[in-house]
């Protein structure tokens, strides 16, 4: 597990400055730091967040890493005006048409992300008893029409498409995730096999020249002591030749 040195700590907070300055979605803040510092964008952002939490209660590292905690928080969203509640009941046309929350408030903040956050938040809010993507019919109908009816029925097959495509790609992408850490550790396991191998070849050779030495060593002395014997034994022989 890659550890999170300051470094690369006070990076992540200063793109996300960054984006909130831009008024871009952090998403994209997570996204340039997983690609710089090699990282996976779920590890990123469960990380920020967690951090978030961590330096409330650690001013002292706040200050040695130069972060602002104030532009890391949830913002405030100011009231809604008459041209909000116009947008707003356009959320909900949309939404009755089939269209997700997100996807409503995405299309018509034209880009601005903390004006489709509140459009969201709004929009929930004022619809509790509704919940995102399923259409809530008027009390005051009694009998739907046809054109109702088939709009219902599209909005609730288009939610159970996309829903089982995003379970779908969701439990690919984590079985992808595990398969490739095992391979990961694998080839890890591999390579550390490999290099005992390789330290424990380089230490028989080295015992196998030892010995070798030894036995050169030892056939040598052999050899001189049965050299020294045969004169010895010569010089023996001649003696009792020459006293006879």
């Amino acid at each position: 597990m890659k550890i999170w040195n300051d470094d690369e700590v006070a990076s992540l907070f200063a793109d996300v400055e960054e984006c909130k300055q831009n008024r871009k979605a952090l998403k994209h803040a997570f996204e340039k730091h997983a690609n710089a510092f090699g990282r996976k964008l779920n590890s990123v952002r469960n990380y920020y967040y967690q951090e978030v939490e961590n330096l409330k209660d650690d001013k002292n590292r706040c200050k040695n890493l130069k972060i602002d905690l104030k532009k890391h928080t949830k913002n405030h969203f100011l009231p809604f005006n008459e041209k909000d509640k116009q947008v707003l009941a356009k959320v909900d046309d949309l939404v009755k048409s089939g269209s997700s929350v997100r996807e409503a408030c995405k299309s018509l903040s034209g880009g601005d992300v903390l004006l489709m956050t509140r459009l969201q938040n709004k929009y929930q809010n004022t619809k509790r008893s509704r919940r995102d993507n399923v259409i809530m019919f008027r009390k005051n109908k009694k009998n739907l029409t046809e054109s109702e009816i088939n709009s219902l029925l599209m909005g609730l097959v288009k939610l159970i498409k996309k829903t089982a495509v995003e379970d779908y790609i969701e439990s690919k992408r984590a079985e992808k995730e595990n398969a490739t850490e095992l391979l990961r550790q694998a080839f890890f396991e591999i390579g550390k096999k490999e290099r005992q191998f390789q330290e424990l070849k380089k230490n028989f050779e080295l015992i196998k020249n030892e010995n070798k030495m030894l036995n050169e060593k030892l056939s040598g002395l052999v050899f001189d002591k049965n050299t020294k014997l045969k004169e010895h034994l010569s010089k023996k022989s001649l003696k009792r030749a020459v006293e006879t």
